[in-house]
């Protein structure tokens, strides 16, 4: 029997960015064949699905109800620690099995039926699914840019002690699952930029984000928008009224913290503090649960469900700076002015050691 094309699976909204800026970048005859997953594990997609399916930029639409370890108390007793190294790994053994049998109801697809799969964040339940289905696919990279803080990357701090041997059995044997890309049925993992990561592996690709950007026009780029943006025609409205006699910030929010009073705290200073310097205008995360058009209400804002790369899009529309915490500004060209704020700005909203384990 004859397999389908491509299948993307996607977790966040940018995700889904880079998924269409792929298709784009096809010849004009093999563009938006492509079926799409939404996993709904950590993002609430809203009617984004129904916007797809309008736009006819992927073939169909299927929503994943994914679900964490610890939806299963079965599943989630074998990753606690059994005192002893050899213990630990025949638990992580059993571990694999039994949650890939676990997952396998939810699953909307049959993942062997199509030629490519592509998986962002393989570190989410699919990518051990897939490597216990035996189903080869294509790793991307989470967010932009997202291990160039890492050292070392995820994939080997979250196997200390014993790695080699833990490589092997992931990589080799396939009896444990690593991410990104350390697993036998990932076939490579797409990066943006292969200079920034702190370590060298065969699976990495380099696929930068602003080649595929470029080969955009402008036809491209407004159907991009119309997916991504839920009143487009009142967005651009938004955009155009911006005073162009008084500095104009936009701040980009995240789920940083998990105490949302302190993180409305956080960003509630940072409005305070650049609104000495001009208007100030909130971009929402994806993922960030905070109540914005409420809380927030004296603030204009954008909505949660808009990439910022989309913003780029708009032509003859700049701010003079955006102001981001941890989010990677190298894509905006949407500001004059680029603030990131990182390490030390979050070092008084939280114990540094939070938020710089994984850092060095």
């Amino acid at each position: 029997m004859d397999k389908k094309g491509r299948i993307y699976v996607c977790h966040t909204y940018y995700h889904v960015y880079v998924a269409l800026l792929k298709e784009f970048n096809l010849p004009k005859e093999e563009r938006f064949k492509a079926d799409l997953v939404l996993s709904l594990m950590s993002n609430d997609f809203e009617t984004f699905a129904e916007r797809v399916k309008e736009t006819k930029v992927f073939e169909n639409v299927f929503l994943f109800d994914e679900k964490r370890e610890t939806y299963f108390p079965e599943v989630a007793v074998l990753k606690n620690d059994a005192g002893n190294v050899v213990s630990n790994m025949i638990n992580r053994i059993k571990f694999t099995k039994a949650f890939a049998k676990a997952q396998e109801p939810f699953v909307p697809v049959d993942f062997s039926k199509y030629k490519d799969v592509y998986v962002f964040c393989d570190v989410d339940p699919i990518g051990l699914y897939l490597n216990q289905k035996k189903i080869k696919y294509h790793a991307i990279e989470d967010g932009f840019n997202y291990l160039k803080f890492y050292d070392p990357v995820p994939a080997k701090s979250d196997n200390k002690g014993f790695w080699g041997l833990k490589k092997f059995f992931s990589m080799g044997l396939n009896l444990i699952f690593i991410r990104d890309g350390y697993s036998k049925y990932c076939i490579d993992m797409e990066v943006n930029d292969l200079s920034v990561v702190k370590d060298s592996f065969k699976k990495y690709v380099e696929v930068p984000r602003a080649e595929l950007l470029s080969r955009l026009n402008k036809d491209d780029k407004e159907l991009m928008m119309r997916v991504f943006v839920k009143d487009f025609d009142t967005l651009k409205e938004q955009l155009s009224n911006v005073d162009s006699n008084r500095k104009n910030i936009i701040i980009l929010t995240e789920p940083l913290t998990t105490d949302l009073k302190q993180r409305e705290k956080l960003f509630r200073d940072l409005v305070e503090d650049y609104s000495k310097e001009g208007e100030v205008f909130l971009k929402p995360h994806p993922r960030d649960e905070l109540d914005y058009p409420t809380v927030f209400s004296d603030v204009k804002q954008f909505d949660r469900t808009v990439p910022m790369e989309i913003l780029n899009f708009f032509e003859d529309i700049s701010f003079d700076k955006v102001v981001s915490v941890y989010t990677q500004l190298d894509s905006v060209k949407f500001a004059k002015e680029k603030v990131y704020l990182g390490h030390d700005f979050m070092d008084k909203y939280e114990d540094p050691e939070i938020h710089r384990k994984h850092h060095k």
